[in-house]
């Protein structure tokens, strides 16, 4: 069997360029586990610059958000703790030096370009204040998160949670988290907009600028998506709400403050007391016990998700080129080590496989690590910079990133979920049960009920076996109805302590 190399031709022995991507994707034979070369057995583009481009905006976008957001929940989770932007962008500075070097540019670019980059789990953004007001802790949720994903991806358990969770259930989940996420962020980008009256001597009263933000931002989304070009929604309406922010006269609101340099890169400073770095010593077993609930629901997530990636895939590659397709269990391989191993050196990113890269890739037609490899480098040389970082925690930019990058395209992908009107039955109660308690207890709750017939397809039931249908759901139900009453989220939350 012939080499990639053996088999490459230049792009001028082709009629078109798009004939010559094709026939890139259909030789290329990708190693697990072993040592891929440039020219030997992949070859670098320009269009590789797209998806790397595109993925490094987002990317940065995601985690300065996941920071953000952490920092205010444990600040108000703990009377002891006070976080704010400059522990953001450290942390966010730590996650893209360390995990982009080993996961990225080594694991995806070198030593299995089959496993998608591990990047950013954005469903489980809105959660981030819950999880943090429940008791939790980052380090103990990520080796949660990562345990569990090793073990599915051991025994090839992506597909059957797919299954057990239907398509109802997934479409609740995702639209509510979709809207709830998307209002927050609205009313940040609002409250910025209008926090600047106070601010802006000369220029008056400039809450207006929010609004028109928001409305270009709607604009520009719609046409992205008419013209089948929403892969570049994040950079574009990012770089467009910069524009108009800083047109619009709020250029003094934004502070470039961080310097060139590398952040803390000691574990030990960031886990190692409770008065530095986040605040919150090692955990113990009470944080473990808070996380596993929102752990579960983590993983239970990331399987619809690299389905997704992966059949997105399929629709813009050529026939013959399955050796190039991310593998599922792979990525959930490194998604999982990369979870435990990004937050032990100090970071506190919740991961997943990487949307805002494989998309781009997949409508420019490219493989996985050439792109890899550049985007790696790209977010690197930004943790170095620094300044660009302080641009993306700036409020006009990380709303909009946030709006059309995660939550609108989960509420898109939610209400395509629910087409039957026994789906909108099932989404229903697990949008209700999300209101009176939590998306976790939601999610276990409606995807027992629904597997027995109870809600939803009544014929379901009967496709399933005794272990899907009642063991697994109702094990993962008792888990996370314990968890939950352990740590009194109910109690604290939602008022009902004579149950308690």
């Amino acid at each position: 069997m012939k080499t990639y190399k053996e088999q490459h031709k230049p792009a001028s022995d082709f009629e078109s360029r798009s004939d010559y991507l094709d026939h890139e994707l259909q030789i290329m034979k990708p190693k697990r586990f072993k040592l891929n070369l440039p020219g030997r057995d992949f070859r670098f583009e320009w269009e590789d610059l797209v998806p790397a481009l595109a993925g490094t905006l987002g990317i940065i976008a995601m985690y300065s958000s996941v920071m953000m957001a952490w920092a205010n929940g444990l600040t108000e989770a703990w009377d002891h703790i006070t976080l704010g932007k400059e522990f953001a962008i450290e942390v966010s500075r730590v996650e893209m030096i360390i995990p982009a070097f080993l996961f990225v540019i080594l694991a995806s670019g070198f030593f299995n370009p089959r496993a998608n980059l591990a990047g950013n789990h954005g469903p489980m953004i809105p959660l981030i204040a819950t999880i943090a007001l429940a008791g939790a802790h980052p380090l103990a949720l990520a080796i949660l998160i990562g345990v569990f994903g090793l073990l599915l991806s051991y025994f090839k358990g992506g597909s059957r949670l797919v299954n057990l969770t239907s398509k109802g259930v997934a479409g609740g989940l995702l639209t509510f988290l979709g809207f709830m996420g998307a209002i927050s962020q609205i009313k940040t980008i609002q409250n910025w907009g209008m926090g600047l009256e106070s601010t802006a001597v000369e220029a008056g009263s400039m809450g207006y600028l929010a609004l028109i933000i928001l409305s270009f931002t709607v604009i520009l989304y719609s046409f992205l998506a008419r013209i089948d070009k929403r892969w570049l929604a994040i950079p574009a309406c990012a770089i467009l709400a910069l524009a108009i922010a800083l047109i619009g006269g709020a250029g003094f609101d934004l502070q470039i403050t961080t310097e060139i340099g590398l952040p803390n890169l000691n574990p030990a400073y960031w886990w190692g007391s409770t008065d530095e770095g986040w605040m919150l010593g090692l955990p113990k077993m009470e944080h473990f016990i808070a996380s596993l609930p929102f752990a579960i629901l983590a993983v239970a997530m990331w399987s619809p998700d690299f389905l997704g990636h992966r059949i997105f895939q399929e629709m813009n590659y050529p026939k013959k080129s399955e050796k190039v397709l991310m593998d599922v269990d792979d990525t959930m391989t490194m998604c999982s080590i990369r979870q435990m191993v990004g937050t032990a050196v100090g970071g506190g990113n919740i991961t997943s496989s990487w949307g805002t890269y494989l998309i781009p890739a997949a409508i420019a037609k490219r493989p996985i690590p050439a792109g890899a490899i550049l985007l790696g480098l790209m977010v690197m040389a930004v943790a170095i910079l620094g300044s660009p970082m302080d641009v993306a925690v700036w409020p006009p930019v990380r709303c909009i990133a946030l709006l059309v990058g995660v939550f609108l395209p989960m509420i898109e992908a939610g209400i395509q979920m629910i087409k039957k009107s026994s789906c909108a039955q099932a989404a229903g109660v697990c949008v209700f049960m999300a209101m009176v308690t939590n998306p976790v207890l939601a999610w276990a709750l409606a995807m027992f009920l629904d597997n027995n017939g109870l809600i939803g397809d009544k014929d379901r039931a009967k496709k399933l076996s005794v272990i899907d249908r009642l063991v697994i759901p109702l094990t993962i139900l008792i888990i996370c109805v314990a968890a939950v009453l352990v740590v009194g989220m109910l109690r604290g939350s939602y008022g009902i302590e004579s149950f308690l």
